[in-house]
């Protein structure tokens, strides 16, 4: 399982990396694991604004539908389009094509109540 060093996480099993004031996030490799096949994905419009664990789409899998949260306050200023068409690239590289929306972040500080890797992974193996 992979846990990238320059990602920060949520208990939720989002990723966020975080670039000057954009967030870009997605969910984690164990998130895609848990779901098995994604076959849909929905996300939010451009320009919405969210709060930190507001729900701002669904993935659905052949086993499961799951809300997505947001990790960080901000406002939505892309979304990953290629998911809507081929929402596949979750499970196969949920750290880079399978990302899935950039947030301006509202509040920087924010960030510093993510996880970090370490702290993550743990978590996830805890879990098992």
């Amino acid at each position: 399982m992979e846990f990238p060093k320059d990602l920060k996480y949520t208990k939720d099993h989002e990723w966020t990396k975080v670039q000057g004031t954009i967030a870009t996030v997605g969910i984690t490799a164990h998130a895609q694991s848990s779901l098995g096949d994604v076959v849909h994905v929905e996300l939010p419009a451009i320009g919405k604004t969210l709060k930190t664990g507001d729900s701002f789409g669904v993935v659905e899998s052949v086993k499961a539908v799951s809300d997505l949260y947001a990790p960080l306050s901000g406002k939505v200023v892309e979304v990953n389009k290629n998911l809507l068409a081929d929402p596949t690239a979750v499970n196969q590289s949920p750290y880079d094509s399978g990302w899935m929306i950039k947030i301006e972040l509202q509040n920087p500080s924010e960030t510093k109540t993510l996880l970090e890797p370490a702290a993550y992974e743990t978590l996830v193996k805890s879990l098992s």
